[in-house]
């Protein structure tokens, strides 16, 4: 038997020619190629493409130490700084201690007729100076929950007329009610809040209602693009949800939801606010909005104010709380230290590093580590 190989063939990887065998022909000549699992004889399945890789001495790690924290530290103090700039007060309104005045109301059900309402006076130490934003926080209501996510048919939602009289079987157990489909169906709708909040500023024993902007607290491509209303002849909502039927907690049908026709139906913005569910169990959604009138008076004057609550959604049975937020904005969104603070911690951490490696290269780095050989 004798293998037979060319120069060519060696740097290949791959000859040509046949294996003799007694006998028979040649294997792996013209009869078929040898199977091999060597990979080709190129750069790149050798790995003999022209690399470069950092030589990692103390005139490159010690400056890049440095930079990062000099960076960092600045950052994270001018985030931090105007984090503690933004104003906001919280107020928890869930009743579990027996001196709140919304005790009288833990037990509330959801067709609690009529609502179960509740006043809770407070005090403004400062003015909250540009536009508020009013949330409603939730505590230990975990939207995040997969079934949960997923019951809702975005197709209904969008305005699709089919699928408004014959909902996706994602939105069970609340896709019919009493053999009529629910509009809008799911999980996510059927739990929407419903608290009503109002809040008024107290001056000498009189109550001042502050005006609450209920519009422009969605996105925008929820409000035009996502959500929209069926189509059909005319802009009559009861007609063109006729056949359908309320989800079950709800007190009326989503065509009641508001008396102005651009915030009704499925593009009203309290529900799509609502239908962007949140990833914590912990969240704040935005209420309403309180705009400043003129710059010659803040937003919210310091002084004394009460919240009138109706009192219709239930959180004791899961052991949720509710809060009502009041917060004005910066560039950088609401308030949370916890950026700034990152910033200042891993800028810190870097340059005292850099001190301790520069100390550390300065006491070792020029100490001769050879042997000295005699002679």
């Amino acid at each position: 038997m004798a293998v037979n190989y060319s120069a060519k063939e060696e740097a290949d990887g791959h000859p040509s020619g046949g294996v003799g065998v007694p006998g028979g022909g040649a294997v792996g000549g013209s009869g078929g190629a040898v199977k091999t699992r060597k990979p080709d004889n190129t750069a790149f399945k050798q790995q003999r493409l022209p690399a470069w890789q950092p030589i990692l001495t103390a005139g490159t790690v010690l400056p890049a130490f440095f930079i990062i924290g000099l960076i960092f530290i600045p950052i994270g103090i001018g985030i931090f700084v105007t984090s503690n700039n933004i104003r906001e007060y919280e107020i928890d309104y869930t009743g579990t201690e027996p001196s709140s005045p919304c005790n009288k109301c833990l037990n509330v059900s959801w067709d609690s007729t009529p609502p179960c309402t509740c006043t809770i006076n407070f005090t403004l130490e400062h003015s909250f100076e540009s536009n508020v934003f009013m949330y409603y926080g939730l505590s230990n209501f975990y939207q995040n929950h997969r079934r949960y996510v997923k019951s809702r048919d975005d197709s209904q939602l969008n305005g699709d007329n089919s699928s408004l009289l014959n909902p996706s079987k994602e939105c069970e157990p609340y896709r019919t009610n009493e053999d009529k489909p629910i509009a809008p169906c799911g999980a996510i709708a059927n739990s929407m809040f419903n608290d009503t909040l109002k809040l008024y500023r107290i001056d000498n024993d009189t109550r001042i209602p502050i005006t609450l902007i209920k519009k422009g607290i969605a996105w925008w491509t929820d409000k035009n693009v996502k959500f929209r209303n069926p189509t059909g002849d005319g802009n009559n909502l009861t007609a063109l949800f006729q056949g359908t039927t309320k989800p079950v907690n709800w007190p009326k049908p989503v065509y009641m939801l508001d008396l102005e026709p651009d915030n009704n139906g499925f593009i009203n913005e309290d529900f799509i606010v609502w239908m962007r569910t949140a990833a914590l169990p912990t969240f704040r959604k935005l209420y309403r909005l309180i705009e400043r009138k003129n710059n010659l008076q803040p937003t919210l004057q310091a002084g004394k104010y009460s919240l009138d609550i109706a009192y219709n959604y239930p959180v004791h049975s899961f052991d949720g709380r509710k809060r009502m937020i009041l917060s004005t904005i910066s560039w950088m969104g609401g308030k949370n230290p916890f950026l700034g603070i990152a910033y200042i911690t891993v800028g810190s951490i870097c340059f005292f590093l850099g001190v301790v490696l520069l100390i550390i290269h300065h006491k070792y780095g020029n100490r001769n580590t050879s042997a000295d050989i005699p002679n």
